[in-house]
């Protein structure tokens, strides 16, 4: 199958600063970007340059989706001041969404055993109602959000979360490098019980020690399995890769190729 035909089925990760530098890149080779808005972005960036980007991608007919910001942000924190330091930051990313008119946009859920865990009816209030007033933005453009795994060791969080939530709007991001890197449960578990929810994939692999970002089927991630399941499901869910490493994404999609996860009577 023709990489450029995998490359309009995929999204990539692109840091937005990475991707202000590198855009002829994208544009030439026709690479969808998953535009990321950690650091300073959402604080230093004028409204016209994120307009300016939205505008080239949509005159070059390449579509996005954003990732929120989630370093060191909390929204469920059990401290007051840290709650509003992170959902302030986190709705910025929300206020983008009629600028880019993004397929998706993925935040982390932020649930740490070794933190939350102590006090988990609390963290799952104040989190249930950061995720409420994101529902609403999303819901207002209809644009689905979608939580994705980190450090969450099984699904029991995310589903509480989203079966409250209880929206179209309202998705799951499985991250399958997380799941190996940091989860003690495998995809066996998580896709199951996370099926009902699914809307997004972030693929890329490790040998289960490290988040490594290797580049799909360069770990030890059962990808074989994993996609069998998808094409057994009939599961379609929108695709990230999220490799680092130079050759990365070239070696990704050739995987993808190899597993033939978009059938050429899928749409």
């Amino acid at each position: 199958m023709p990489l450029a035909y995998l490359k309009k089925r995929c999204f990539v990760n692109a840091p937005f600063s990475y991707l202000q530098n590198n855009l002829s890149r994208f544009i030439k080779e026709g690479i969808q970007p998953e535009i990321g808005l950690e650091g300073d972005i959402l604080y230093t960036v004028n409204l016209n340059d994120f307009e300016a980007l939205s505008q080239t991608l949509a005159k070059h007919n390449l579509a996005c989706t954003l990732h929120a910001p989630f370093f060191e942000l909390y929204p469920g924190s059990l401290d007051l001041e840290i709650r509003r330091a992170s959902r302030l930051k986190i709705r910025k990313a929300f206020d983008l969404i009629p600028v880019f008119k993004p397929r998706s946009i993925v935040c982390h859920l932020g649930f740490e055993e070794n933190k939350h865990g102590y006090k988990e009816s609390e963290w799952f209030k104040y989190s249930l109602e950061a995720w409420q007033e994101f529902h609403a933005i999303a819901e207002k453009h209809k644009t689905p959000f979608m939580l994705e795994n980190t450090y969450e060791q099984g699904p029991e969080h995310h589903q509480k979360i989203l079966g409250n939530l209880a929206s179209p709007y309202a998705g799951f991001c499985l991250d399958v490098g997380h799941v190996l890197a940091f989860g003690r449960k495998n995809w066996h578990d998580w896709l199951p019980a996370m099926e009902p929810w699914l809307g997004q994939l972030h693929l890329h692999d490790n040998h289960g020690d490290r988040d490594t970002h290797l580049a799909v089927g360069q770990g030890i991630f059962d990808f074989a399995g994993f996609f069998a399941y998808l094409k057994e499901r009939h599961l379609g869910p929108i695709i990230t890769l999220e490799p680092h490493h130079e050759n990365g994404l070239q070696e990704s999609l050739k995987a993808l190729d190899r597993y033939d996860i978009f059938p050429p009577s899928q749409p």
